[in-house]
């Protein structure tokens, strides 16, 4: 009974050892982090307004940690693909992060997902907004969004569109665009974005809807933006009016930011977040996001984490407002 009791005695102190130096351990980890490459995914494709953004902001985030952050591409599922590789990688150490983008609060009230987006996910910082609008080819009889409403009333349900997907924050835009105008059109999914440019210079498709990436196309004469979804006119583009001061009240909006999966140490996504943070101010960084004709919509991580909760529930009321749910 004697060596039962002491056997019983010996693996409860084995057991409260390791824990110790696990909590030993997990203080030290992060204040050595990182101790190697990070790796962040990319949601859409690559050329994209944001591949180049995340390269930029990932090159001097870099600078600050003292270990290469490598972007990698991965698009698809209308940019669920990204965080879901992620949390399929098993890790929760803060080398495995994400681009989180907007419509993956809105597709899983669309369809069924592999993650809880609300409780699957860290959410480190938020980035930035991009800018959208309506272009149409060159060649194109369109010169503002009126004449392209008026054509479409005149021939319900013939004309298309196209957006990098199904759910996506220019999808519903443009739906929201039908709705208002009282039209009809096709949407034409193309996931990348030069095979979207492809399709809409070779006269496949009407016009596109899409984050500004194609701005050296319009400067070169092959491209012509119809109408700015925005609250303002872009400074690259002052003369070209928004949708709003064409009559149309549509205006999108879409951020997206940096995540990784549940259960990371605080002190790493600290360690993280002012890594991105500091970044935000560089002047090079900052040269990017003009380019792009970006603006910056940076949250922290509790602040980021509280308007996710937000607009997760605000989705849910697009999706039924459009019949989206499969």
């Amino acid at each position: 009974m004697q060596i039962k009791t002491n056997v019983t005695r010996i693996a409860m102190f084995m057991r409260l050892a390791a824990l110790a130096l696990c909590a030993a351990a997990m203080p030290a980890a992060a204040q050595n982090f990182p101790e190697k490459n990070i790796t962040l995914l990319h949601a859409y494709s690559p050329g994209s307004s944001s591949a180049v953004l995340l390269r930029a902001l990932a090159d001097t985030a870099s600078k600050t940690l003292g270990k290469k952050i490598v972007v990698e591409d991965k698009p698809g599922a209308g940019g669920a693909l990204a965080p879901t590789l992620m949390l399929n990688s098993g890790k929760s150490d803060g080398y495995m992060l994400s681009q989180m983008p907007q419509p993956i609060l809105r597709i899983p009230h669309i369809q069924k997902t592999e993650f809880d987006v609300i409780n699957d996910f860290t959410w480190i910082i938020r980035v930035v907004d991009y800018t959208y609008a309506l272009i149409a080819r060159n060649e194109s009889p369109y010169r503002n969004i009126t004449d392209f409403v008026k054509d479409a009333k005149a021939n319900q349900g013939k004309l298309t569109y196209a957006s990098s997907g199904v759910g996506v924050t220019m999808h519903m835009t443009m739906e929201e665009l039908a709705l208002r105008a009282g039209i009809k059109l096709v949407h034409v999914p193309i996931r990348v974005s030069g095979d979207m440019l492809n399709a809409l210079i070779g006269g496949h498709i009407d016009v596109s809807a899409s984050s500004v990436h194609w701005a050296p196309l319009v400067d070169s004469g092959k491209i012509r933006v119809l109408g700015i979804f925005g609250s303002n006119r872009l400074k690259r583009w002052p003369d070209i009016p928004t949708s709003k001061e064409q009559g149309y009240d549509v205006n999108a909006s879409s951020s997206y930011g940096i995540g990784g999966p549940k259960g990371m140490d605080p002190k790493v996504v600290k360690i993280l977040h002012d890594a991105f943070r500091k970044a935000l101010d560089d002047p090079e960084f900052l040269k990017t996001v003009e380019r792009y004709d970006l603006v910056l919509s940076y949250l922290n991580t509790a602040d980021y984490t509280k308007w996710v909760r937000e607009q997760y529930a605000a989705e849910k009321l697009v999706v039924e407002k459009f019949g989206l749910k499969q």
